[in-house]
């Protein structure tokens, strides 16, 4: 069974956020405490199997995106993930607005996430971009943002659903920061099942001698070598 909705926004609350912002800050991804339980996992992963729950499947070789697969949720999203989205959402408003600051840009994010997707689909942005991502041996998804349309949260958050070096090997969460005047910096991260990462949706601030400047960061899988990698991603604005 899955968690109530108070359970979900406990375990929300759980995490340290504000080691978490700074986290952000120096490294464009932070990692939550765990928002599921293996069991809980496990059967959000099996979903994927039920396809009358998603609006569309995507196959990344067919789109030179990488390979393996991935599907969006309809807005009728199932409980857990509509309640990991709602309970997080105000956790990360406070740093999207702190970056919209330190970067000199408009911050047109109000506090209720229902109103922020009413602006979205007002906007023309009227589609789910909630995905359910599976890999098998071999599969990896390309460095790229999830940039949907003219509205945009700054940041998104996956969620491991498989346990890394038991479940699958390989398949570890890469970004590459792309530096002013310098070679870009990358990152790999093993995901901890159950647990969420927090990352950049497009880039974040960084200090420069002239004051802040945006630093773009894109997101990718590597290679799957052995076994099944599945994956929650939370986006929190609406697709075109």
């Amino acid at each position: 069974m899955f968690p109530a909705d108070a359970e979900i926004r406990r375990r929300v609350a759980d995490t340290d956020w504000g080691a978490l912002a700074a986290e952000l800050d120096a490294q464009g991804s932070a990692a939550t405490a765990a928002l599921l339980t293996p069991a809980e996992c496990r059967e959000l992963a099996a979903l994927y199997d039920r396809p009358e729950l998603f609006r569309t499947t995507v196959d990344l070789a067919r789109h030179r995106f990488g390979a393996g697969q991935y599907r969006y949720f309809t807005h009728d999203l199932p409980a857990p993930v509509a309640a990991l989205r709602a309970a997080l959402y105000p956790r990360l408003l406070p740093v999207a607005r702190d970056w919209a600051a330190r970067l000199g840009r408009p911050a047109p994010w109000p506090d209720s996430l229902d109103e922020w997707l009413t602006r979205c689909h007002a906007a023309g942005q009227d589609r789910s971009a909630q995905i359910l991502l599976r890999y098998g041996p071999g599969d990896w998804n390309a460095l790229h943002r999830d940039v949907f349309g003219e509205l945009v949260f700054p940041l998104q958050v996956v969620v491991a659903l498989d346990e890394a070096g038991g479940d699958y090997t390989g398949g570890e969460f890469l970004m590459v920061e792309q530096r002013a005047r310098a070679q870009s910096r990358g990152t790999a991260t093993v995901l901890r099942q159950g647990h969420g990462l927090v990352f950049t949706t497009r880039d974040r601030p960084l200090r420069t001698r002239r004051g802040w400047s945006a630093g773009a960061l894109r997101h990718g899988v590597s290679p799957v070598r052995s076994g099944r990698r599945h994956t929650l991603g939370l986006v929190f604005h609406d697709a075109t």
